[in-house]
């Protein structure tokens, strides 16, 4: 009688949504092998934004960069991965073993019982994830909360230089259980952030996170424009052609990443 095998996909979340999984682990491998992200896309494959786009994620919801720019050089720059990046592909690639290992055992116990669809089970443990569309993705603890009569003003401190503040009703708030150093995670949609290079402009939005342009990707319609922060974190804006004109936006340029409380959204998830 045949046995059937349930090949496991392992993943790592971090609660706010897809963190790490094969997709992005092989990109790393690459990128450690190649030493440039144009490459390792090709060999994974992703398009060359994609994998970029993969590399902001996770180097946002990480305690530490997993990959760093190197500028110029004997070899003219590239990507590398940083030791915490090999740490992170190595326990990874521990953890995927032992999980499958637990899967094989798993198969052997339902074998000739009642319980004879693998299948089920492993639909079950995929439905479990949490994805989110939002290209800009924040986790920290509440720092700051002040309570109006009608909202609270939520500020969340998502690494050691910046603080995101986001506005939630007062519904939202008791049903979060806000409160100091109560984790949290902030999502902002490209589109409602907005771009600015004026640094003697005075503006009413309370997120203004100022960074250097890193990558342009440019549509027929709209442009994606990535900012690194200080830090090494990435916001991502997307914008009309027009206004990369206007502003005239180029790798290296220093601008300012804007938008409201009110586009912050805010979720726990314990």
């Amino acid at each position: 009688m045949k046995t059937n095998r349930m090949i496991g996909r392992f993943g790592v979340d971090v609660d706010a949504g897809s963190f790490l999984g094969d997709t992005r682990i092989r990109l790393l491998e690459a990128i450690e092998r190649c030493g440039s992200i144009s490459q390792a896309a090709k060999e994974v494959p992703l398009s060359y934004k994609a994998a970029w786009d993969a590399v902001d994620a996770m180097n946002n919801l990480a305690e530490q960069p997993l990959v760093a720019r190197a500028v110029g050089g004997r070899n003219g720059g590239g990507t590398l991965l940083t030791d915490y990046g090999r740490r992170v592909v190595s326990l990874y690639r521990a953890m995927e073993a032992e999980y499958q290992l637990a899967l094989d055992r798993v198969t052997a116990s339902l074998a000739g019982t009642e319980v004879a669809d693998p299948q089920a089970l492993r639909r079950l443990m995929r439905s479990v994830g949490v994805t989110t569309s939002a290209r800009n993705q924040f986790i920290g603890p509440v720092t700051t909360l002040r309570a109006g009569e009608v909202t609270f003003e939520v500020g969340i401190r998502f690494d050691g230089h910046n603080e995101i503040v986001a506005q939630v009703s007062r519904e939202g708030a008791e049903q979060m259980r806000l409160n100091i150093g109560r984790e949290l995670h902030a999502w902002v949609n490209s589109s409602a952030v907005i771009l600015l290079t004026d640094e003697s402009v005075r503006l009413s939005a309370r997120n203004q996170l100022w960074g250097e342009v890193v990558r342009i990707h440019e549509g027929p319609v709209a442009v994606d424009v990535v900012l690194a922060l200080p830090t090494g974190r990435t916001v991502s804006a997307i914008i009309t052609r027009e206004s990369l004109t206007e502003l005239d936006l180029r790798e290296g340029a220093r601008a300012c990443a804007l938008f409201k409380a009110s586009s912050v959204m805010l979720c726990a998830f314990d």
